[in-house]
């Protein structure tokens, strides 16, 4: 093996250093810009608004809000399968002519 130098960066310096290729830190939350249209339903409108809480969090914190709209979403989907009330008679699945 040689004793010569190796090319790099000067003893001390970081790579890159100075010359705009240094590492940048990560930028902070951001909003997206994505537009939230309304349904009309009340709890669905407040789940959706509920995404906007991830502009200003940083990535990691993403995953609890986007279970919790998830979860309420669910939820008010399986709603609509238990509403109180009559059910409509079955139509009879006997096609006899």
């Amino acid at each position: 093996m040689s004793d010569e130098a190796l090319p790099g960066p000067p003893a001390g310096t970081a790579a890159g250093a100075g010359d705009g290729t240094a590492a940048r830190e990560p930028a902070g939350p951001a909003p997206l810009g994505v537009e939230r249209v309304p349904t009309h339903h009340p709890e669905v409108d407040a789940l959706l608004e509920r995404l906007a809480d991830v502009d200003h969090l940083a990535a990691d914190g993403h995953t609890e809000v986007y279970e919790d709209v998830h979860r309420g979403l669910r939820d008010a989907l399986t709603a609509l399968d238990t509403r109180p009330g009559p059910r409509p008679p079955h139509p009879s699945h006997d096609h006899r002519s």
